[in-house]
């Protein structure tokens, strides 16, 4: 019923805002603090990208994706970016929120330890503490992970720790190891050296689509103009950052204090590699392919109990993006 919904106020909607008509105030609610990865954003409204689609974009910091997933699902925000795990999850809880852009095709997630602390690899996590934030997306999908790498779920102690008191907490043993995305890698190596202990969940087997632009769907179905205009929009801004990241990256360092513009040109580079995707290059910049979805749906549903099973094709939507808008080959 939404796909239909959707399909027929597309068709009857203009292609992007009206430069006549009142901005539409936007709130992106982010999965994390802004890092590199979130340049285009800030690159797209300092350039009045956003502002030229009839979109007055303001960009919130968030406290994980499970968060973002929440305050998206019930229309606090009406857009946010999430990780499509959690994005499944949350559906399967009620969560009112649609997949509308992909953005890592590649999962990020990885876990972080010290060898020096006696960890060798991922069967010597069962007893030891993971410290991540309620919120985060890699704590929401750890089930899904340790029962792919033999490890009884129930066997690790969860610690509450802020998003960007990961690091500190591991090198000063409050906790055992924790999860981070790849895009932070540098971050962590720089830091721990060669006493780094380094998993990549796609080594074990897991990689399913991760971070996503995702909209509250009552907002999708009521004002899908707005919707597709941020979009495409995104959608522009991350093809531009692509071929030119280092106006991006000072966009975003110039929004936001305490980063710098080499870290965060690191962080964007690791990011690249998550975006690269054959779909992104032959289909659409952020399209999710159905066969895909469905196997990260069979992921969730076999590791997660979802108080309402759905149909996940309405859990995501290719209809918003420009296909014209790829990355180059």
């Amino acid at each position: 019923m939404m796909a239909r919904i959707l399909a027929a106020a597309l068709l009857a909607a203009p292609a992007g805002g009206s430069p006549a008509a009142a901005a539409e105030p936007l709130a992106l609610v982010l999965n994390f603090v802004a890092s590199g990865d979130h340049a285009p954003y800030s690159h797209a409204r300092a350039r009045g990208w956003y502002a030229a689609a009839g979109i007055d974009l303001s960009i919130e910091p968030g406290q994980g994706s499970g968060a973002a997933v929440q305050k998206v699902g019930v229309g606090r925000n009406a857009v946010g970016i999430a990780d499509m795990g959690s994005v499944l999850v949350g559906r399967g809880k009620g969560a009112d929120v649609v997949a509308a852009m992909a953005i890592y095709a590649n999962s990020p997630f990885g876990m972080y330890w010290l060898k020096s602390s006696g960890i060798a690899g991922v069967k010597d996590l069962a007893g030891k503490r993971l410290g991540a934030p309620p919120g985060d997306a890699g704590r929401i999908m750890w089930p899904a992970f340790a029962r792919k790498a033999g490890i009884d779920p129930a066997s690790v102690t969860m610690v509450n720790v802020a998003p960007l008191a990961k690091l500190q907490m591991l090198k000063s043993g409050g906790i055992d190891f924790t999860q981070s995305f790849y895009s932070g890698h540098a971050f962590f190596a720089k830091a721990l050296g060669d006493d780094m202990g380094y998993l990549a969940w796609k080594d074990v087997g897991i990689n399913p689509y991760s971070n996503a632009l995702v909209v509250n769907g009552a907002f999708l179905a009521g004002k899908p103009d707005v919707a597709r205009a941020f979009v495409r929009t995104t959608q522009r801004a991350f093809r531009a950052c692509w071929e030119a990241p280092r106006p991006c990256i000072e966009a975003l360092v110039a929004a936001n204090s305490g980063l710098t513009v080499d870290n965060e040109l690191e962080t964007w580079r690791l990011t690249r590699e998550l975006m690269d995707d054959r779909h992104f290059r032959t289909t659409a910049l952020g399209h999710f392919d159905p066969a895909r979805m469905a196997a990260d749906y069979a992921l969730v549903a076999e590791h997660f109990t979802l108080d309402r099973p759905f149909d996940v094709t309405g859990a995501y939507t290719n209809a918003l993006l420009d296909p014209a808008i790829r990355l180059p080959d």
